[in-house]
């Protein structure tokens, strides 16, 4: 994991949208792509998707720390992956969120899992609690409190590895997409 951090990367065009559980963010990562930038599928569904298909027990409600270990080994590919890309991607999710993840099953301080510097941009962006549009399904088994304490966890999380957070309004996907853009001058 380490040298995943410390590899050469060109962070100009690698950004994280973050947050909440059931805010938004595959919605806004798909308006993205739809407008033609690269995204990048949030490991977390991917793996519970394979977990369920072989009846696997990396799963969050199952084993916590087995799942933010594949978390984090994925968001590690995913960057490699699109390191040498040209363009902007867009990641839903990332390494820090895993490791957060991980930190908060085991109780672990993050700054154990990653070294200080983060391999994406310096502004994420980060979406809210909403309970209107959050639901539970077979692959979000969690409740919104559970989602509220996650949000509140990367609240603190990115910005201690120097991300500057950009809370997206509760606002439709098109309008949500047009302020990350905004915010990166890509509009």
């Amino acid at each position: 994991m380490a040298g995943i951090c410390s590899t050469a990367f060109d962070l100009t065009g690698r950004v994280v949208i973050t947050g909440c559980s059931g805010g938004g963010k595959s919605a806004l990562l798909d308006e993205l792509a739809r407008r033609g930038f690269s995204i990048v599928a949030e490991p977390g569904r991917r793996i519970v998707q394979e977990q369920l298909s072989k009846s696997g027990n990396a799963l969050p409600w199952i084993d916590m720390s087995a799942f933010a270990r594949r978390a984090i080994d994925m968001a590690a590919r995913d960057l490699e992956r699109v390191q040498g890309d040209a363009g902007w991607v867009f990641f839903d999710r990332g390494l820090i969120d895993a490791a957060a993840a991980l930190c908060a099953a085991d109780a672990l301080p993050v700054e154990t899992l990653l070294p200080p510097t983060s391999p994406y941009h310096k502004t994420v962006f980060i979406v809210p609690p909403w309970l209107e549009i959050f639901h539970s399904d077979p692959e979000r088994r969690h409740g919104f409190d559970e989602a509220v304490r996650e949000y509140e966890q990367l609240t603190q999380v990115y910005p201690a590895y120097g991300h500057q957070l950009v809370e997206l309004p509760k606002v439709s996907i098109g309008r949500r997409a047009d302020i990350v853009l905004a915010n990166l001058a890509l509009s």
